[in-house]
């Protein structure tokens, strides 16, 4: 699937300004998001009643074109105006409503209240008193539906403007993705979302949506070696680099290798090597390493990772690598990296080199890639991958049940084993988050992280 683009607000601005210097009007705009959103509040609402509560500017224009649309199917529809219309657009889709209007103190009750007050140009907070109407009219409805963006998100940052705004169960985003749909705390409290096109053309340098990669089959020639050998380096908690394995193993690579200093209760199908590891590494076979789960933070576990960035291999480093990691580690790896440090892990790597950590997931990941040179998956609740040369991409909300032990390992297997399979390092932490959250959408709630890694190869199914 082409990844659909992520876009700041002045991002889309500018979109919509070429649409109208092309000769598409702001009421054209309007008809298209208006009529692409109806057909999920018409889902939702199931025919019942709907209230659409409609701001001044253009997302409340884009609320009086649901309204209409709403009531020339059928349906029962009301609308709420914060404010009367300010722009020409709103009062173009003022004119053409042919339904109840109410004023900004009734009180309607119904199955979905539309949230058409403030979209993604917001960039302060709302009044007490739209505050008070908004929250007032979600208590009075089932279901409470967002349009683009719900009502005091501030859209780059995913931050709430106002404390106690309502949680959405849909929203739908008009025209392009922005940064707020996917990162927290904002994009929690947005339900499901959906997208629905008005015509915006490509934009240079835009930040992607990971999208779900197309796979092959391997080719007839195939070996196991032209799909690629992992190495894996197990430390002091060889169970960790176990589940990292089991998820490779599910992933694309045809070898996946663990170099353990001493023999493990592996399964079969994994192959355990207890040859020094500074030999191992001499195979010029093996494709990509994966060193860090549960690998310690003594100095054994540093030796195995300076012996590991001493090669040219294309590598991930994960959990105790990032922690242990030194920007004179790198000085002499040219091979690609990749880095999915957590939280804690990312705070680390910032003070290793000497980065301020200030501003959004989204900057901070950006300013880690630049600094180091290495992809980053700035990974949680939402996850971020940025490359070195400024390219990105963000993660759609995977299942809130990965906040389990273990799920972080399973997703640097899956991504080192996209690596190894020939991938190149962005792609590669992009496909290898997109099988994670699949995974997970895959199992049965709860589910721990093995049950997790053996859900990959069903996730790696659905991209063939």
């Amino acid at each position: 699937m082409k990844p659909d683009p992520v876009l700041t607000a002045a991002q889309m601005r500018a979109a919509e300004a070429a649409l109208i210097a092309g000769g598409t009007s702001v009421e054209e705009l309007m008809q298209r998001a208006g009529h692409g959103a109806v057909k999920w509040v018409w889902r939702m609402s199931g025919g019942r009643a709907v209230t659409v509560l409609c701001g001044p500017g253009n997302n409340g224009g884009d609320g009086w074109v649901i309204a209409e649309a709403i009531r020339a199917r059928g349906g029962e529809v009301a609308v709420v105006m914060a404010a009367e219309p300010a722009t020409d657009a709103a009062k173009n889709a003022r004119a053409l409503y042919r339904g109840q209007a109410l004023l900004a103190d009734a009180s309607p009750r119904g199955e979905v209240l539309v949230d058409c007050l403030f979209g993604t140009g917001l960039t302060r907070p709302l009044s007490a008193a739209y505050l008070t109407l908004l929250q007032r009219l979600a208590v009075r409805h089932d279901k409470l539906v967002a349009i683009d963006l719900p009502s005091g998100i501030e859209a780059d940052l995913g931050q709430p403007l106002n404390k106690d705004l309502p949680a959405n169960d849909l929203t739908i985003a008009l025209g392009a993705w922005k940064f707020a749909h996917f990162l927290m705390p904002a994009a929690a409290g947005m339900g499901t979302q959906k997208l629905v096109e008005i015509g915006i053309a490509e934009v240079p340098e835009a930040a992607l949506a990971i999208a779900r990669p197309q796979f092959a089959a391997p080719g007839a020639e195939a070996h196991k070696y032209t799909r690629g050998l992992l190495g894996v380096v197990v430390g002091a908690m060889p169970g960790a680099a176990l589940l990292a394995a089991q998820a490779a193993q599910r992933a694309g690579a045809g070898y996946v290798r663990l170099h353990a200093d001493a023999p493990l209760a592996a399964s079969s199908e994994l192959v355990v090597s207890t040859q020094p590891l500074a030999e191992a590494l001499n195979d010029k076979r093996i494709a990509a390493l994966l060193v860090g789960p549960g690998l310690g933070r003594d100095g054994a576990a540093r030796e195995k990772l300076a012996l590991a960035l001493a090669e040219q291999v294309p590598m991930v480093l994960d959990a105790d690598a990032l922690v242990l990691l030194a920007p004179r580690l790198l000085s002499q790896h040219t091979a690609p990296l990749i880095a999915t440090p957590h939280e804690g892990e990312l705070r680390a790597l910032e003070q290793a080199f000497e980065l301020p950590g200030s501003g959004s997931k989204v900057q901070r990941a950006v300013a880690l890639a630049q600094a180091s040179g290495m992809v980053v998956v700035a990974k949680g609740a939402d996850s971020v991958v940025a490359a070195p040369d400024g390219r990105l991409a963000l993660a759609h909300r995977a299942s809130t049940w990965l906040s389990t032990a273990g799920t972080g390992d399973v997703l640097a297997g899956t991504i080192a084993s996209r690596l190894a399979n020939g991938a190149d390092r962005f792609s590669a932490a992009c496909e290898g988050l997109w099988l994670h959250g699949e995974a997970a959408r895959l199992c049965e709630p709860p589910f721990t992280a093995g049950q997790l890694a053996a859900k990959v190869g069903s996730a790696y199914a659905n991209c063939l």
